[in-house]
């Protein structure tokens, strides 16, 4: 009842490579491999370790559904204690009513609270189940079948509270966890519960979700915060959990206009804030008229984003899906972090040429911008999913025993396929996304059947196959997979080469562009100060200031733009990639500078309508990948002197 397209390989299938390797490697003594020193919320006092405390029930969670799997990746057997320590702490914490984890979040505890805590526990869950991906452990079906059962007991009162709390506005998130139970158990009275979960999610009657969830609840600090003079805004986060909900209920519904309903919310929110390669602006919460690209995106927004395509991809098979991951992960991701993976920030924002420690035109009153490893206690804890679950997710099992390349990166990739289930290696060499460049061999002792799918992507109008050797007719169009299902050996090669052309993205609000190339968007690049303004000398937080114009509208044909920008390449190789002074790709790019075009006191200033009117000299600038750019300038005008040129005001 449950079938999918693709299922997703168990932890530990999918090996990293190459630059990829680079960033676990990076993660595990950085800021996410030791947060343990940094955040409070991970002490010896946490619920989770002790369930009658009430400190990191939130945290912890977040922060161990990507450390589990990046103890497991790196195999390294000091973070793999560290992560076990937290999973048995979890499954001895079960009581005789199944529920598990922190006695406050109890509604039928000693607490008497007044919510239930099941948001987190479904959180937590994502840990327990990689768990027994990897391991196999054998008490983790009852451990969920219990939780379920206790979760179905609940009097609709108990199950999930009205009010705009977490769990309210994040209703369905154990959804997910308990069609993966009923898939392993086929337990009917699960498909129950989780139409339960479905039926407790709000029905969206307002254009934008949330606004009239918010507008209803009593005695609401965030509405009375976030209020504006047109309309309430909306939590960032939440709207990366609750866009997906009627996407998820597919499963079991079939109903092809819940499908349709995830992509109606996710269309509406870019459509209106949407920025280069799946972002959207946001500084906690949306507001109405604050859709510039200097608005910024959270970095958990990021990883939940990512979570529910992982998700939907394989419910589909819809490749779309694949393509926003990457858009995500290889253009933003990168540079909500120091190079070193030992700092972040709460927001990153396509157009950004300033990161300080001021304060912004924010709803949060706070720091924002700044790279420090010591706040922005969501995010501090969230961003530890980013790089292992995309590595998890670049290959994916098919319904008919086969493999699809779901994502392209430097891998390796071990899983049983065929009629028989015979085990099959495929090593992955490739510098992509900087290059299209994509090499499958495979490796094992015997010979075997199955289909490989490659997909692509949706950005791809040329892609040649070779076989051993000799070039493929197979039809290929973007957004679509080739299905190669032959008797594989050991040394067969298959050569894939994805023809990387440049073109813009038009922003119809105000006539600015995005310079795009293959999965990669451009910015310009900017040359940075690092300023230290706090933490300590072993974890230090840092301002970045630009050192070179940022003020710059483009030259270009909007129709060929091709024919003013000229690529150039150097080698990646033993480097981290996602850097100003690695770039492996920069775009050379004709254009002047617009000198009114300034900071509004710590903001730079909205896009003006193009064509812009410039009397400076033409220059020929540098155009790096946004996710090497901390400092970021891509929504970029368009110069002209025609009727429709006005000067920037």
């Amino acid at each position: 009842m449950l079938c999918s397209p693709l299922a997703k390989l168990p932890l530990g299938s999918v090996r990293p490579r190459g630059w990829l390797r680079h960033q676990l490697d990076l993660m595990t003594e950085g800021m996410v491999g030791r947060l343990h020193e940094l955040s409070a919320f991970l002490a010896d006092d946490s619920s989770w370790l002790n369930p009658n405390n009430t400190n990191g029930t939130e945290e912890v969670p977040y922060w161990l559904r990507g450390f589990y799997p990046l103890a497991a990746l790196t195999e390294n057997q000091s973070l793999r204690a560290q992560a076990n320590k937290w999973i048995e702490a979890v499954l001895a914490s079960q009581d005789d009513s199944g529920y598990f984890g922190p006695r406050q979040l109890d509604v039928t505890g000693e607490f008497q609270t007044k919510f239930s805590g099941m948001f987190v526990h479904a959180v937590m869950l994502d840990s327990i189940v990689q768990h027994y991906e990897l391991t196999g452990d054998e008490r983790v079906i009852p451990f969920m079948t219990r939780f379920m059962k206790y979760a179905a007991g609940l009097s609709e009162e108990e199950f999930v509270p009205h009010g705009y709390t977490v769990e309210m506005r994040r209703p369905c998130e154990p959804m997910e966890h308990v069609h993966w139970l009923y898939a392993h158990t086929g337990q009917r009275d699960l498909l129950d519960l989780a139409g339960r979960f479905f039926r407790r999610s709000r029905h969206a009657t307002d254009p934008w979700p949330g606004r009239k969830a918010m507008l209803a609840a009593e005695d609401n600090d965030m509405a009375r915060r976030f209020r504006t003079d047109e309309w309430l805004a909306y939590h960032v986060v939440d709207f990366t959990h609750q866009y997906r909900y009627p996407g998820m209920f597919y499963a079991q519904s079939k109903q092809r206009w819940h499908l349709d309903a995830t992509e109606y919310w996710y269309n509406q929110h870019l459509g209106t804030w949407g920025q280069p390669r799946g972002i959207f602006g946001a500084d906690e919460v949306i507001r109405s008229t604050y859709a510039d690209p200097r608005q910024g995106c959270e970095t958990c927004a990021m990883v939940e984003f990512n979570k529910g395509f992982y998700h939907l991809g394989r419910l589909t098979g819809d490749l779309r899906y694949a393509d926003r991951v990457e858009d995500i992960m290889l253009n933003h991701f990168p540079a909500s972090q120091t190079a070193d993976l030992k700092a972040l920030h709460y927001l990153t924002a396509s157009n950004q040429p300033q990161l300080d420690a001021a304060l912004h035109d924010h709803a949060n009153k706070v720091r924002m911008f700044d790279y420090s490893p010591h706040m922005y206690r969501c995010c501090q804890h969230n961003v530890a999913m980013g790089w292992p679950w995309y590595v998890q997710n670049l290959w994916q099992a098919t319904a008919d025993g086969g493999l699809a390349a779901w994502m392209y990166g430097p891998s390796e990739v071990t899983a049983c396929v065929g009629e028989v289930g015979r085990e099959v290696r495929i090593l992955e060499e490739t510098d992509y996304p900087f290059r299209g460049q994509v090499r499958l061999t495979v490796q094992g002792q015997t010979s075997v059947a199955f289909p490989l799918y490659l997909r692509v992507p949706g950005w791809c109008r040329d892609f040649a196959i070779r076989l051993n050797g000799k070039s493929l007719d197979v039809e290929t169009r973007p957004q679509s997979y080739v299905r190669i299902h032959r008797g594989w050996v050991a040394g067969d090669v298959v050569e894939i080469d994805m023809a990387m052309s440049i073109s813009l993205t038009q922003w119809p609000r105000n006539g600015s562009v995005t310079v795009d190339r293959g999965p990669l968007s451009y910015s310009v690049r900017i040359e940075e100060q690092w300023r230290r303004c706090g933490g300590t000398d072993n974890w230090q937080e840092w301002e970045v200031y630009p050192t070179s114009p940022w003020n710059y509208g483009l030259e270009i044909d909007r129709d060929k733009p091709a024919d003013s920008l000229t690529v150039q390449e150097k080698d990646i190789e033993g480097q981290q990639p996602w850097t100003i002074q690695n770039a492996p790709i920069e775009i050379l790019a004709k254009a002047r500078r617009i000198p009114a075009w300034q900071l509004d006191g710590n903001d730079v200033q909205e896009l003006r309508p193009s064509p812009v009117r410039s009397d400076e000299p033409a220059e020929t600038i540098r155009l790096i990948p946004l996710g090497c750019a901390r400092l970021r300038m891509s929504c970029l005008p368009v110069i002209g002197d025609g009727p429709d040129a006005r000067t920037w005001q």
